[in-house]
C-alpha cells in the first residue's frame, strides 16, 4: 500500500518513520483559515481532515495522513509567528503560564476516513525579557506553532509537560500507530 504524509514538516516526517517505514511527502497547499464555528480545540482535527482530503482527492488509491498541530492559550490559538516581534509576543504570552499544543491526525483510504486529536499541556518556567529575546534571536521559532520548539533550544523554556511529548513536536506517533491498526483492520 502506498502510504503518503500530507505535511512539509521534517518532525513530523522524522517520527512518523518509526512507525511506518516507507511513505511519500506531498505537502497540502490548503487555505488554513478557520470557520467561525470552528472551536479552538477542534482546529487542528479540523485542518488535518482538510489536508489529507486534498491530497486523498488525488491519490485515493493511497492511505493518505493528514496532520496539523496547534497551540492554544487563554482559547486563543497561537500558530506559527509572522516575524521575530511576533515570536516575542508570543512567548511573552506563553511565560509562566500553561497552555495546550493539540495535534489533529486524519487517514484518509478509498473514500473512507478517520481522525482523532490528541492533547497535552505544556507548562513554561517564567521567563524574563532577555529569556524571550535570545531564544526569539536563534531563530528557532519561526516556523513553529506557538513560537517554540521543544525538541530544539526550546526545551528550555519549558518547566514541565503533562501528556504525549512527541504531541508537542507535531506528531503523537505512539497513538498514530495504534489508530491506524485500527482503521486499516476496518478495511480489510
Amino acid at each position: 500500500m502506498r502510504v503518503i504524509l500530507a505535511s512539509a514538516s521534517p518532525r513530523r516526517l522524522e517520527l512518523l518513520r518509526y512507525a511506518i517505514k516507507e511513505f511519500e511527502v506531498s505537502p497540502a497547499a490548503v487555505d488554513e483559515s478557520l470557520p467561525d464555528y470552528i472551536a479552538a480545540e477542534a482546529a487542528a482535527e479540523f485542518l488535518a481532515v482538510k489536508k489529507a482530503g486534498f491530497i486523498a482527492g488525488a491519490n485515493p488509491e493511497c492511505l493518505v495522513i493528514g496532520c496539523d498541530t496547534v497551540v492554544i492559550s487563554d482559547g486563543i490559538i497561537l500558530g506559527k509567528p509572522a516575524d521575530y516581534n511576533d515570536a516575542v509576543q508570543m512567548l511573552t504570552k506563553l511565560s509562566g503560564k500553561t497552555h495546550t499544543v493539540i495535534t489533529g491526525v486524519c487517514f484518509f483510504y478509498r473514500g473512507k476516513s478517520m481522525s482523532f486529536s490528541e492533547s497535552t499541556s505544556v507548562q513554561f518556567y517564567p521567563l524574563s525579557g532577555d529569556d524571550i529575546k535570545n531564544y526569539a534571536g536563534t531563530g528557532e521559532p519561526f516556523d513553529k506553532a506557538g513560537a517554540y520548539g521543544i525538541q530544539g533550544c526550546g526545551c528550555m523554556l519549558v518547566k514541565r509537560i503533562d501528556g504525549d511529548f512527541n504531541n508537542v513536536v507535531g506528531l503523537p506517533v505512539s497513538r498514530l500507530k495504534r489508530e491506524l491498526d485500527i482503521f486499516l483492520k476496518m478495511q480489510f
